[in-house]
């Protein structure tokens, strides 16, 4: 995306994760923050029990790589009229402002078109652009977590409470969506010269997180359920499921065709006897049999640590995975090879999960508020006097 240029007008998590999508693609992406008092998320610093202090800070830098930092304030007559400049050499208009503060800052698209009638005007809401809650804010814990099933849905019938999502986690998958979104917007424009609106909402991208299971439970008129703690997974595949090991580690198992996999995973883990056993011999007495085969696997893998674990099935034709936590996963060597993980200053940060031609992107620092101020307005041509002058009346950092 070199050469495209990018106008944020948004904060917190959702929308800004899509611009930096975007600028791991390589657009120029302008993030517009309030001329005093910036994007709140610069001050997120505490979230449960995990506490930063001091710069770079993780809460803002995820959502925020890659881009420069203007301050304006729009509520002053000068800031809006430098806002529609702005606009005016941009490919697309990213927002997540609410409908009420859109129109009354005019910034809405009717008002953006004004100035740039082919621009990509995105927007980010909580649930969607449409219905009486339209105009209702909302974070991804309660559009998207809780309102979207998630957090219904994945927690077991035997826990007290509703298991809660890591930071950001709807936000991130949300912004990947309108990042895509916008993406292919261009992509019409370039074909047509027709610009779109695009919309993503929290509350839309949690249903479709959980689209499977909700076309599922649709069509059964069943309400998804999920299986209680402890339990290994699939009541009648003991190949699909969680089986903890010595060390208190668990290994999950996804093999949706047993009886292809049955006489390999004999072999892999020490029981090659199992592969001839009459109760395992076809996919139907496996599946007759699971309760038996499960605890057969889960006494084996019990008896031996993850780490041998992991060097035993190396070889395994079936797929299994370690079930790793955040730690891990940062050490993860098929992570690294992938460069999944990548710098930007002082900090590593997850890359977006899209590569091109074999390779990642390189990634840039979030910016220090309001640090590109001026750079911005030299480009649009502004001598020092009218720079002067705009700081003069509060309409830019």
């Amino acid at each position: 995306m070199e050469g495209i240029r990018v106008l944020e007008v948004a904060m917190y998590g959702f929308v800004p994760s899509a611009g930096a999508v975007l600028a791991d693609w390589g657009a120029d992406v302008i993030k517009v923050e309030h001329a005093v008092t910036g994007d709140p998320q610069r001050g997120l610093r505490q979230i449960g029990a995990y506490q930063v202090s001091g710069e770079p800070n993780p809460n803002f830098e995820h959502a925020n790589r890659g881009k420069r930092s203007i301050g304006l304030d729009v509520s002053v007559p000068e800031g809006r009229d430098l806002l529609y400049e702005l606009a005016g050499r941009a490919d697309v208009f990213l927002t997540n402002f609410l409908p009420g503060a859109r129109q009354r800052f005019a910034i809405d698209v009717d008002d953006i078109r004004k100035v740039n009638p082919a621009i990509i005007y995105a927007r980010g809401s909580a649930l969607g652009p449409r219905g009486v809650e339209a105009n209702r804010g909302g974070y991804d814990m309660t559009a998207f977590w809780s309102r979207g099933t998630s957090a219904a849905s994945l927690t077991p019938p035997n826990l007290d409470g509703l298991i809660s999502p890591p930071p950001a986690y709807g936000d991130t998958i949300s912004g990947t969506n309108l990042a895509g979104g916008i993406a292919a917007a261009l992509f019409k424009r370039e074909r047509t010269g027709e610009p779109s609106v695009v919309d993503v909402s929290l509350f839309g991208s949690g249903l479709w997180t959980m689209g499977h299971a909700l076309t599922l439970s649709l069509y059964l008129n069943e309400t998804w359920v999920a299986p209680p703690m402890g339990s290994r997974g699939a009541m009648s595949n003991p190949l699909s499921g969680l089986y903890k090991t010595a060390d208190g580690r668990y290994l999950s198992l996804v093999m949706l065709q047993p009886a292809k996999y049955w006489a390999d995973v004999c072999q892999h883990i020490g029981r090659p006897e199992l592969a001839d056993d009459p109760r395992f011999a076809t996919h139907e007495l496996i599946a007759a049999n699971a309760d038996e085969a499960s605890q057969i696997l889960a006494d084996v893998i019990g008896a031996r640590p993850l780490a041998e674990w992991a060097e035993r099935l190396a070889t395994l034709a079936g797929p299994w995975a370690p079930v790793q936590d955040t730690l891990q996963a940062g050490k993860d060597a098929q992570a690294r090879a992938n460069e999944y993980f990548r710098q930007t200053g002082e900090m590593e940060v997850v890359s977006s999960p899209v590569q091109f031609d074999v390779t990642a992107p390189d990634l840039g620092p979030a910016p220090g508020f309001a640090a590109q101020t001026e750079e911005i307005l030299q480009e649009l041509g502004l001598d020092w006097d009218r720079i002067i002058a705009l700081k003069a009346a509060g309409a830019v950092t």
